[in-house]
């Protein structure tokens, strides 16, 4: 069982593990007042405390995924709903270079509803 979010990024195999390196870079470098946490045994990215996005593996897909919380908010015609009633998520193919445009946009547009 892992019981850390660092022994989850180590645990986890290339190209994923390099891949979730990277988006947890990303994603904390967009705004000072967001942090990762272990909540519900995944590594979380929180935004004032509240719960903002997190890094998961497709069980279908086998591609590792942003989550969105509140992606049912957000219009993009890369983000998926499957069956979630709030959260969307963005798959991601770490065999390619990751899409930063896609990926800043989205996130950005996501941090919008925990600003106001």
């Amino acid at each position: 069982m892992i019981e850390s979010l660092e022994e989850f990024y180590l645990r986890q195999e290339e190209p994923v593990k390099s891949c979730f390196y990277a988006l947890r870079s990303i994603i904390l470098s967009l705004d000072k007042n967001l942090n990762d946490a272990w909540k519900y045994g995944m590594p979380f990215f929180c935004y004032n405390k509240k719960m903002f996005c997190y890094l998961w593996v497709h069980k279908k897909h086998k591609l590792p995924y942003i989550g969105i919380v509140e992606g049912k908010k957000i219009k993009h015609p890369d983000l998926i709903a499957e069956k979630r009633s709030r959260m969307k998520i963005l798959l991601i193919d770490p065999e390619k270079d990751l899409p930063l445009e896609t990926i800043n946009a989205i996130l950005k547009q996501a941090l919008i509803f925990y600003k106001n």
